[in-house]
């Protein structure tokens, strides 16, 4: 079940929440950059609940809702970021869900699947388990740099691109000149 809270006359708002699953672990990442006041209540019967603030107006999100199946409370972690609140939640029971939310039909719009994380139930092996090779027990989410994703570094890189493109050009140039002079020599002939 969905719910809509009002907190002081203003209805709150739902961020965007994405998610993916392993058998043992549900993960759970709510974008909400620079979130304030963050509240998490999780039950072992799935019940899970996150509210916090953003921007500078303090504007309230929520999330309520009730997970497929019960939970290992102990078990799960939470990590709040600078860009977004990362959930790792332990299932009760090493079996798959058909869907993140107990109650049917279509799911809410802010809530998407987490195709970076997501591993198809027959494809699973411990190689290819989201954090199979990791101890999230000493993983900080929080030390993570969000913006910096890892790829190449394009300052670096722009850098050799530049000299090649100047290379080129000057290469382009001593043609273009080249062809110039020849043009002007037959013109000259011609005349």
């Amino acid at each position: 079940m969905f719910r809509i809270s009002y907190s002081g006359g203003m209805v709150n708002r739902h961020p965007s929440v994405k998610w993916a699953q392993t058998s043992d672990k549900v993960f759970i990442t709510i974008d909400l950059p620079d979130a304030q006041d963050v509240k998490l209540k999780l039950e072992p019967e799935g019940k899970f609940f996150f509210s916090a603030t953003s921007g500078a107006d303090k504007i309230p999100y929520e999330v309520d809702f009730d997970l497929f199946d019960n939970v290992d409370v102990n078990e799960s972690k939470a990590s709040v970021g600078l860009r977004n609140i990362c959930y790792l939640v332990k299932k009760a029971e090493n079996k798959w869900w058909s869907r993140l939310v107990k109650q049917g039909g279509k799911p809410p719009v802010f809530l998407k699947v987490d195709w970076d994380k997501w591993v198809d139930e027959d494809e699973e092996t411990d190689e290819k388990k989201p954090g199979a090779d990791m101890d999230f027990g000493d993983f900080d989410f929080s030390k993570m740099n969000m913006g910096d994703m890892g790829g190449p570094d394009l300052d670096a890189a722009g850098d050799d691109v530049t000299q090649k493109d100047e290379n080129v050009e000057e290469a382009l140039s001593a043609e273009t000149k080249g062809e110039s002079s020849t043009a002007v020599e037959a013109d000259a002939k011609k005349a």
